[in-house]
Protein backbone atom coordinates (compact mmCIF):
# COMPACT_ATOMS: atom_id res chain seq x y z
CA UNK A 1 0.00 0.00 0.00
CA UNK A 2 2.49 2.34 0.84
CA UNK A 3 4.31 1.67 -2.24
CA UNK A 4 1.27 2.39 -4.28
CA UNK A 5 0.60 5.89 -2.57
CA UNK A 6 4.37 6.57 -3.73
CA UNK A 7 3.84 6.06 -6.75
CA UNK A 8 0.63 7.71 -6.92
CA UNK A 9 2.48 10.99 -5.37
CA UNK A 10 5.14 10.92 -8.21
CA UNK A 11 2.73 10.49 -10.64
CA UNK A 12 1.43 14.10 -9.59
CA UNK A 13 4.84 15.71 -8.73
CA UNK A 14 6.95 14.51 -11.55
CA UNK A 15 5.97 15.16 -15.13
CA UNK A 16 9.44 14.56 -16.25
CA UNK A 17 9.32 10.32 -14.97
CA UNK A 18 5.67 10.02 -16.13
CA UNK A 19 5.51 12.49 -19.77
CA UNK A 20 8.24 11.08 -21.57
CA UNK A 21 7.95 7.25 -23.32
CA UNK A 22 10.34 5.11 -24.82
CA UNK A 23 9.72 4.67 -28.70
CA UNK A 24 11.59 2.79 -31.48
CA UNK A 25 11.97 2.92 -35.03
CA UNK A 26 13.38 1.04 -37.75
CA UNK A 27 15.41 2.71 -40.57
CA UNK A 28 15.72 1.81 -44.20
CA UNK A 29 18.58 -0.49 -43.80
CA UNK A 30 17.40 -2.00 -41.09
CA UNK A 31 18.82 -0.80 -37.60
CA UNK A 32 16.33 -0.64 -34.49
CA UNK A 33 16.72 3.00 -33.42
CA UNK A 34 15.76 3.43 -29.61
CA UNK A 35 14.91 6.77 -27.93
CA UNK A 36 13.20 8.74 -25.52
CA UNK A 37 10.22 11.33 -26.88
CA UNK A 38 8.62 13.84 -24.85
CA UNK A 39 5.74 15.49 -26.55
CA UNK A 40 5.63 19.37 -26.71
CA UNK A 41 3.52 21.52 -25.20
CA UNK A 42 4.78 25.05 -27.14
CA UNK A 43 4.79 23.29 -30.30
CA UNK A 44 8.27 22.93 -30.91
CA UNK A 45 10.45 20.31 -30.39
CA UNK A 46 14.09 19.07 -30.63
CA UNK A 47 16.24 15.87 -31.90
CA UNK A 48 19.05 15.16 -29.61
CA UNK A 49 22.10 13.61 -30.62
CA UNK A 50 24.74 12.54 -28.54
CA UNK A 51 28.91 11.97 -29.03
CA UNK A 52 30.84 9.36 -30.50
CA UNK A 53 31.10 6.49 -28.04
CA UNK A 54 28.22 7.76 -25.63
CA UNK A 55 23.91 7.61 -25.75
CA UNK A 56 21.43 9.74 -25.23
CA UNK A 57 21.73 10.06 -21.70
CA UNK A 58 24.59 12.63 -22.01
CA UNK A 59 21.45 15.48 -22.38
CA UNK A 60 19.60 14.03 -19.21
CA UNK A 61 20.30 17.74 -17.60
CA UNK A 62 19.39 19.46 -20.67
CA UNK A 63 16.08 17.30 -21.33
CA UNK A 64 14.77 18.37 -17.71
CA UNK A 65 15.23 22.20 -19.02
CA UNK A 66 13.51 21.79 -22.26
CA UNK A 67 10.50 20.29 -20.43
CA UNK A 68 10.54 23.01 -17.75
CA UNK A 69 10.40 25.43 -20.86
CA UNK A 70 7.63 23.37 -22.79
CA UNK A 71 10.20 22.36 -25.55
CA UNK A 72 9.77 18.60 -26.63
CA UNK A 73 12.33 16.72 -27.03
CA UNK A 74 12.80 13.13 -29.37
CA UNK A 75 16.77 11.91 -27.67
CA UNK A 76 17.80 8.82 -29.29
CA UNK A 77 21.13 5.89 -29.81
CA UNK A 78 22.54 6.62 -32.76
CA UNK A 79 23.25 3.22 -34.46
CA UNK A 80 25.79 0.76 -32.61
CA UNK A 81 25.29 3.03 -29.50
CA UNK A 82 23.60 2.56 -26.20
CA UNK A 83 20.53 0.32 -27.09
CA UNK A 84 20.32 0.65 -30.97
CA UNK A 85 22.44 -1.66 -31.48
CA UNK A 86 20.64 -4.57 -33.25
CA UNK A 87 23.28 -4.77 -36.31
CA UNK A 88 26.56 -4.67 -34.34
CA UNK A 89 28.78 -1.63 -32.20
CA UNK A 90 30.09 1.29 -33.53
CA UNK A 91 33.64 0.14 -32.65
CA UNK A 92 33.52 -2.14 -35.52
CA UNK A 93 31.77 0.68 -38.30
CA UNK A 94 35.17 1.43 -40.76
CA UNK A 95 35.96 5.12 -39.69
CA UNK A 96 37.08 5.77 -43.43
CA UNK A 97 34.35 6.58 -46.49
CA UNK A 98 31.62 8.34 -47.59
CA UNK A 99 29.52 4.99 -47.62
CA UNK A 100 30.62 4.24 -43.93
CA UNK A 101 28.04 3.15 -40.84
CA UNK A 102 29.17 6.66 -39.37
CA UNK A 103 27.79 8.96 -42.20
CA UNK A 104 24.39 6.54 -42.47
CA UNK A 105 23.60 7.92 -39.25
CA UNK A 106 21.86 10.96 -41.33
CA UNK A 107 19.12 7.60 -41.59
CA UNK A 108 18.86 7.32 -37.71
CA UNK A 109 17.80 10.78 -38.27
CA UNK A 110 15.36 10.67 -41.44
CA UNK A 111 13.44 8.24 -39.22
CA UNK A 112 13.39 10.32 -36.45
CA UNK A 113 12.18 12.90 -38.36
CA UNK A 114 9.88 10.75 -39.72
CA UNK A 115 8.67 9.33 -36.29
CA UNK A 116 7.78 13.45 -35.14
CA UNK A 117 5.58 13.57 -38.14
CA UNK A 118 3.62 10.93 -37.82
CA UNK A 119 2.90 12.42 -34.19
CA UNK A 120 1.64 15.60 -35.74
CA UNK A 121 4.64 17.78 -35.85
CA UNK A 122 5.18 20.30 -38.71
CA UNK A 123 8.76 19.72 -39.85
CA UNK A 124 9.31 23.87 -39.56
CA UNK A 125 9.12 23.25 -36.02
CA UNK A 126 11.35 20.64 -35.26
CA UNK A 127 15.47 21.50 -34.33
CA UNK A 128 17.89 19.44 -33.94
CA UNK A 129 21.32 19.80 -31.86
CA UNK A 130 24.45 17.55 -31.86
CA UNK A 131 27.60 17.21 -30.25
CA UNK A 132 30.61 16.14 -31.35
CA UNK A 133 29.90 13.84 -34.23
CA UNK A 134 26.41 14.19 -32.99
CA UNK A 135 27.10 17.37 -34.46
CA UNK A 136 28.10 16.63 -38.06
CA UNK A 137 25.53 14.41 -38.56
CA UNK A 138 23.06 17.02 -37.73
CA UNK A 139 24.74 19.57 -40.23
CA UNK A 140 24.60 16.65 -42.96
CA UNK A 141 20.70 15.93 -42.09
CA UNK A 142 20.01 19.52 -42.55
CA UNK A 143 21.53 19.97 -45.70
CA UNK A 144 19.28 16.82 -46.59
CA UNK A 145 16.14 18.27 -44.84
CA UNK A 146 16.12 22.32 -45.61
CA UNK A 147 12.81 22.78 -43.77
CA UNK A 148 13.89 21.96 -40.68
CA UNK A 149 13.55 24.80 -38.13
CA UNK A 150 17.24 24.88 -36.96
CA UNK A 151 20.22 23.21 -36.17
CA UNK A 152 22.62 23.87 -32.81
CA UNK A 153 26.13 22.07 -32.97
CA UNK A 154 28.19 21.50 -30.50
CA UNK A 155 31.97 21.44 -30.81
CA UNK A 156 31.29 20.70 -34.37
CA UNK A 157 34.51 18.98 -36.74
CA UNK A 158 34.70 19.87 -40.45
CA UNK A 159 35.37 15.92 -40.84
CA UNK A 160 34.57 13.32 -38.19
CA UNK A 161 34.57 9.31 -39.17
CA UNK A 162 34.93 10.86 -42.81
CA UNK A 163 31.40 12.70 -41.50
CA UNK A 164 31.60 16.05 -43.14
CA UNK A 165 29.72 18.80 -41.92
CA UNK A 166 30.65 21.94 -44.69
CA UNK A 167 28.32 20.29 -47.32
CA UNK A 168 25.05 20.38 -45.22
CA UNK A 169 26.23 23.76 -43.71
CA UNK A 170 26.79 25.35 -47.10
CA UNK A 171 23.12 24.58 -48.64
CA UNK A 172 21.10 25.00 -45.51
CA UNK A 173 19.24 28.25 -45.60
CA UNK A 174 17.81 28.13 -41.66
CA UNK A 175 18.88 28.90 -38.40
CA UNK A 176 22.59 27.70 -37.19
CA UNK A 177 24.15 27.60 -33.83
CA UNK A 178 27.56 27.09 -33.34
CA UNK A 179 29.09 26.41 -29.75
CA UNK A 180 32.76 25.74 -28.95
CA UNK A 181 35.39 25.69 -26.43
CA UNK A 182 37.84 28.92 -27.02
CA UNK A 183 40.85 26.89 -25.62
CA UNK A 184 41.32 24.14 -28.23
CA UNK A 185 42.86 26.09 -31.38
CA UNK A 186 41.70 22.77 -34.13
CA UNK A 187 38.30 22.56 -33.01
CA UNK A 188 37.85 26.51 -33.16
CA UNK A 189 39.28 27.19 -36.38
CA UNK A 190 37.05 24.30 -37.90
CA UNK A 191 34.07 26.09 -35.74
CA UNK A 192 34.57 29.60 -36.96
CA UNK A 193 35.20 28.31 -40.74
CA UNK A 194 31.68 26.48 -39.86
CA UNK A 195 30.07 29.82 -38.80
CA UNK A 196 31.47 31.80 -41.71
CA UNK A 197 29.78 29.56 -44.49
CA UNK A 198 25.81 29.42 -42.24
CA UNK A 199 26.16 33.15 -42.45
CA UNK A 200 26.70 33.34 -46.67
CA UNK A 201 24.64 30.58 -47.04
CA UNK A 202 21.43 31.46 -44.16
CA UNK A 203 22.09 35.03 -43.90
CA UNK A 204 22.29 37.83 -41.45
CA UNK A 205 20.29 37.38 -37.69
CA UNK A 206 20.06 33.42 -38.81
CA UNK A 207 23.49 32.17 -37.21
CA UNK A 208 24.56 32.42 -33.78
CA UNK A 209 28.40 31.64 -32.30
CA UNK A 210 28.70 30.65 -28.97
CA UNK A 211 32.01 30.04 -26.87
CA UNK A 212 32.68 28.23 -23.54
CA UNK A 213 36.19 28.08 -21.78
CA UNK A 214 37.26 24.63 -22.00
CA UNK A 215 34.54 22.10 -22.45
CA UNK A 216 33.39 20.44 -25.49
CA UNK A 217 30.26 18.92 -26.63
CA UNK A 218 27.11 18.69 -24.24
CA UNK A 219 29.47 19.65 -20.67
CA UNK A 220 29.81 22.91 -22.21
CA UNK A 221 26.12 23.11 -23.01
CA UNK A 222 25.39 21.55 -19.35
CA UNK A 223 27.95 23.89 -17.76
CA UNK A 224 27.88 27.28 -19.41
CA UNK A 225 25.52 27.08 -22.45
CA UNK A 226 21.70 25.87 -21.33
CA UNK A 227 20.30 29.55 -21.23
CA UNK A 228 21.90 30.60 -24.00
CA UNK A 229 20.44 27.68 -26.22
CA UNK A 230 17.00 27.93 -24.94
CA UNK A 231 16.79 31.10 -26.06
CA UNK A 232 17.74 30.29 -29.26
CA UNK A 233 15.42 27.66 -29.21
CA UNK A 234 12.39 30.61 -29.00
CA UNK A 235 13.86 33.13 -31.13
CA UNK A 236 15.84 31.41 -33.98
CA UNK A 237 16.02 34.43 -36.10
CA UNK A 238 16.74 37.58 -35.07
CA UNK A 239 14.98 40.59 -36.05
CA UNK A 240 17.27 43.41 -38.09
CA UNK A 241 19.12 45.72 -36.93
CA UNK A 242 18.15 49.39 -37.87
CA UNK A 243 21.16 51.65 -38.11
CA UNK A 244 20.98 55.01 -36.28
CA UNK A 245 21.70 56.89 -39.85
CA UNK A 246 18.56 54.58 -41.90
CA UNK A 247 16.12 55.57 -38.90
CA UNK A 248 17.18 59.00 -39.28
CA UNK A 249 17.04 59.11 -43.31
CA UNK A 250 13.86 57.38 -42.80
CA UNK A 251 12.20 60.53 -40.72
CA UNK A 252 13.65 62.54 -43.33
CA UNK A 253 11.76 61.28 -45.64
CA UNK A 254 8.90 60.84 -44.28
CA UNK A 255 9.22 65.12 -43.30
CA UNK A 256 9.60 65.21 -46.78
CA UNK A 257 6.29 63.55 -48.05
CA UNK A 258 4.42 65.65 -45.76
CA UNK A 259 5.28 68.78 -46.37
CA UNK A 260 5.16 68.07 -50.07
CA UNK A 261 1.59 66.69 -49.51
CA UNK A 262 0.80 69.51 -47.07
CA UNK A 263 2.04 72.21 -49.14
CA UNK A 264 -0.26 74.83 -50.18
CA UNK A 265 -0.99 74.85 -54.00
CA UNK A 266 0.57 78.51 -55.20
CA UNK A 267 -1.64 79.70 -58.81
Amino acid sequence: MKKFLLLLILACFSPFVFAQSEVSWKTEDNWDIKGTFLPSKNGKIVILLHELGSTRDDYKNFMTRLQNEEFGYLAFDLRGHGQSTNLGSYTSFKKNGTNNEFNHMVRDVEGAIAFLNKQGYDTDNIFIIGAGLGANVAAKAAGLNPQIAGIGLLTPGLKTKDVLSMGGIRTYKNSVMIAVGSTDRKPMMEANLLRNAAFLSSGEGKVLFLTAYEFAGVKMLDRYLTNNVITWLKYPVLPPVISDYAEQDTQDNQEEEVIELGAPSVL
